[in-house]
């Protein structure tokens, strides 16, 4: 069960067994991913229905790879209207705030004359991973997509796998309520090699975003540099800073609720007060009784999870810098007087109404976080994703001739002579 701690050397002890959760442990799958991804790209459609047969359908057939437009619309045809309206307020909310991040290419006039700029264009092909199996994430499809949909994509492509040839249906409404392009019934370390090489049947894109198994982690992994990736992401987490105004019932749904997510899940509070540290954990205890996922709530939030008694609120804040969590909830009257406190956050949640699971679903900013502490140099996922950066340079002849013996002269400090004649010959017409 979660433990209550607060010596300093129990909170680094705790920080050094988490460190261990975050690395991407391998181990003998790296040589099998390896030959999956070469075999892909030798062999293509072959090797793809070799694997899929395997690993997922043992009557796939290449020829029906592709679900079609009507599989899709009968997929959100079955579901009930409140389903159905609770999918189109979400991706209505979630493209609403991807609308804010949208960048105009701009120029201006330097003091020389020349015309300098940036411009902004949208990756022409994306494909999208989602995975399927016993769990279904309509979630992941919402949150890969729609910024990709924002970001002006010509071409987005959807894998996910089909168990014995069956995708579950409400991944396949919410891949007709975000206007995927295409769908393939694939997963796996394969149908990433497939998207990042192209076969007969599967179009190569330009870059590969999505949640996955190791499998799949290990795949984006070796594709990275043949196309683009979001990242690696790792198990899920949350970390929670309370002063004594917590709510113990809602701090501790909030923990659970990352916790049952697989049994490398983290869920850490700190708190200022003692008693409700106790009353926290209580109420844990009081909810695990009834939890229908128990067996990996009890392991996570035994092996990964802990309620941290500490002196203040700018105490929590330095130990939650240094674990930059994926989830970060400010459970205060006052959040905001925390807020410049921190550093290295995936997303954070503002105040005891602002739960994690709002922003998983509904909210709108995007679900797809950094984690394991590289909320440190990675951000969430989001149009500027999905969009490159061409820089824009337009010399007239004045502004050559200003530069030129310049270029000229920093050309032959690196032993460049073509380069210093380029500009060089622009100073004689």
């Amino acid at each position: 069960m979660i433990e209550i701690i607060e010596k300093e050397s129990d909170i680094k002890e705790f920080f050094n067994v988490l460190k261990k959760r975050g690395a991407v442990n391998s181990g003998d799958f790296s040589d099998t991913v390896k030959a999956i991804v070469n075999d892909i790209a030798l062999n293509g459609d072959e090797a793809l229905t070799k694997y899929t047969k395997k690993f997922d359908d043992p009557n796939f057939n290449i020829k029906n790879v592709e679900v079609s437009k009507d599989e899709l619309k009968a997929a959100f045809d079955s579901l009930t209207e409140k389903q159905k309206q609770v999918l189109l307020k979400s991706k209505e909310r979630i493209q609403s705030f991807h609308e804010h991040q949208k960048r105009d290419t701009w120029m201006y006039e330097d003091s020389i004359g020349a015309k300098l700029g940036m411009r902004y264009t949208a990756i022409e092909k994306v494909g999208v991973y989602v995975p399927g199996g016993k769990a279904a994430y309509p979630s992941s499809v919402l949150m890969n997509v729609l910024p990709a949909k924002v970001a002006g994509c010509e071409e987005i492509d959807m894998v996910t796998p089909a168990v014995n040839g069956v995708v579950n249906p409400v991944v396949l409404a919410a891949a007709y309520v975000c206007g995927v392009d295409h769908v393939y019934k694939i997963g796996g370390a394969q149908a990433i090699a497939a998207l990042a090489y192209g076969t007969q049947s599967i179009p190569k894109v330009y870059k590969i975003v999505g949640p996955g198994n190791i499998f799949v982690a290990l795949a984006k992994r070796e594709v990275y540099g043949l196309v683009g990736i979001d990242s690696i992401a790792g198990p899920s987490e949350i970390t929670i800073i309370a002063d004594e105004t917590v709510h113990p019932k809602f701090a501790a749904a909030d923990l659970m609720a990352q916790a049952e997510h697989d049994v490398l899940a983290s869920s850490t509070l700190f708190v200022t007060d003692m008693a409700k540290a106790i009353e926290v954990r209580n109420q844990v205890e009081e909810y695990l009784k009834e939890a229908s996922r128990k067996d990996i709530l009890e392991k996570s939030l035994t092996d990964w999870s802990k309620i941290i008694v500490v002196k203040s609120i700018e105490e929590a804040a330095k130990y939650v810098n240094i674990q930059a969590p994926e989830h970060l909830e400010i459970a205060m009257d006052e959040p905001e007087k925390a807020l410049p406190l921190i550093k290295n956050a995936g997303a954070i949640f503002m105040g005891h109404y602002s739960a994690e699971s709002y922003g998983d679903y509904m909210a709108g900013p995007n679900h797809v976080l950094p984690t394991v502490a590289t909320a440190k140099f990675f951000s969430p996922l989001g149009v500027e994703d999905f969009i490159k950066r061409t820089s824009l340079q337009k010399l007239n002849k004045e502004a050559a001739l200003q530069l030129a013996d310049d270029v000229d002269t920093f050309a032959k400090l690196e032993g460049l002579t073509m380069h210093a004649l380029s500009a060089a010959v622009r100073k004689d017409e």
